[in-house]
């Protein structure tokens, strides 16, 4: 079984760095995983298996919560995010809830936790893009279409006590 869900994995990255498969991807799998994460607590999800979080933001103008899945990964105990937008001009709406309000609520399987996101800056931000490109290959083709940004990686600390 976890060839068959890598597979469709690869599949669904490579679909997704087409410009026509970017918007697929933001408009319909997201909405349809602020569902499915929380019905499933975390096991499934249109985005790649294990690899996908929920996070729940602060609107920076409405203050309601808003909800996003977002591919991710993880640098020790922390977890990293890209505010890709599928290479679109402009950043999305869950980066500037974050920067209005850097409190989020995170879901990936099994776990529920409060974290505090802050961007990274300069070489860190480099090194951190590279290696979620290299994992997801289409960030590499988002960025290639976001020709006027370069686009914010977030990282998601845990919270202390």
């Amino acid at each position: 079984m976890p060839g068959i869900l890598e597979s469709f994995s690869r599949i669904g990255t490579n679909a997704s760095s087409s410009a026509l498969g970017g918007i697929l991807y933001h408009v319909v799998c997201r909405r349809i995983d602020t569902v499915l994460i929380p019905l499933s607590k975390g096991r499934l999800s249109m985005g790649p298996p294990g690899r996908t979080v929920l996070i729940t933001t602060t609107g920076a103008r409405s203050g309601k919560p808003r909800k996003a899945s977002l591919a991710f990964m993880w640098q020790g105990d922390q977890m990293v995010i890209i505010a890709s937008k599928g290479g679109a001009p402009h950043h999305p709406g869950w980066y500037h809830n974050l920067k209005a309000d850097p409190r989020v609520v995170v879901q990936y399987r099994g776990a529920i936790e409060d974290r505090v996101a802050r961007e990274a800056a300069g070489e860190e931000r480099d090194k951190l893009f590279k290696t979620m490109s290299t994992t997801f290959s289409n960030f590499s083709a988002y960025q290639a279409r976001a020709t006027n940004r370069k686009i914010p990686v977030m990282v998601l600390e845990r919270v202390e006590d």
